[in-house]
């Protein structure tokens, strides 16, 4: 895709979305973080229901590690995988307290040191709760990227490379929440709404329905 089909597809996107964010509920780069890990194979709907009544109680990493594992996963047995979240999540708050001072660490390395942190998370962290120019590419945004042609690639790893390319500088910082937001509610897996679509002229989407 040329560069100026990408910037026209990110001035269409930010124009209809002007204050993109995640849905994710948080008040702090630890909730926010917890949130995130929850979120793996969940919806985020179900991820703010599980923490509206978690974080009321446990919003701390030291708060989450006095919690314990069993009433940690009582709270989030609606979510996927709990029982592993749970205990990647308790793991997580002892070193954060131990290791990082009860602070988020704020980099990629120290990210991806904790346990259930993988780069896509560390990813959104960065972008949302430190305002970095990352993008996260998740399904929603690996599907967007390749049936748009905004960046083709195999792997999630060549499609963050392929975006962090053609993006143009101006919308780094949100283009991860841009693109999901119109992936999960536009660019749908099954279905897509195309004849709703905002960016249909610039998409490069082979079998996308005509208008």
């Amino acid at each position: 895709m040329s560069p100026k089909k990408a910037k026209r597809i990110y001035q269409v996107l930010a124009k209809i979305i002007p204050n993109p964010t995640t849905e994710l509920k948080h008040s702090s780069p630890f909730e926010l973080l917890v949130a995130v890990i929850l979120s793996a194979q969940a919806t985020d709907i179900s991820v703010n229901r599980a923490t509206d009544s978690l974080f009321e109680i446990a919003n701390t990493p030291v708060l989450m590690r006095k919690l314990g594992l069993r009433k940690l996963k009582n709270h989030i047995k609606s979510i996927g995988l709990y029982n592993t979240k749970a205990e990647h999540i308790l793991r997580a708050s002892h070193i954060i307290e131990k290791i990082y001072n009860g602070v988020i660490p704020s980099n990629r390395e120290g990210l991806e040191s904790l346990p259930g942190v993988g780069r896509k998370t560390a990813n959104v962290v960065l972008n949302t709760a430190f305002g970095m120019p990352t993008i996260a590419v998740d399904t929603h945004i690996f599907r967007v990227a390749n049936r748009t042609g905004l960046a083709a690639g195999g792997t999630v790893l060549e499609v963050e490379k392929g975006l962090l390319k053609i993006t143009p500088r101006e919308y780094l910082q949100n283009a991860h929440h841009l693109l999901i937001l119109h992936g999960r509610y536009t660019c749908t897996a099954r279905k897509p709404r195309c004849n709703n679509c905002p960016i249909y002229q610039e998409c490069g989407y082979k079998d996308k329905l005509t208008l």
